[in-house]
């Protein structure tokens, strides 16, 4: 089963501009198997929060490894809302 990972993306140089033209001009860059699922970025254009999906972790570090001359990277296991109450529940 895929799971999901919170990446933040810290823009070098608070450099959007950098970072958009890459993405118009090449794509996510993303490798088969790594999906993205949704993002959000703050209003300064200085960080990006993006959440993408795979059952191989290593992707990951093939996908950063495209744009880790623009971008400084955290990645982050997350689990949904609902999944994280199903998992509490027994303790409450």
């Amino acid at each position: 089963m895929p799971a999901q990972y919170m990446v933040i993306e810290q823009f070098r140089n608070k450099d959007a501009a950098a970072v958009y033209r890459r993405l118009r001009d090449r794509g996510r860059m993303a490798p088969d198997g790594l999906v993205y699922v949704a993002s959000w970025v703050d209003h300064r254009l200085e960080r990006c929060y993006q959440v993408m999906e795979t059952s191989n972790p290593k992707l990951l570090d093939v996908w950063m490894a495209n744009w880790n001359d623009l971008v400084e990277f955290e990645v982050h296991p997350v689990i949904t809302s609902k999944e994280a109450t199903e998992r509490i529940a027994p303790l409450l």
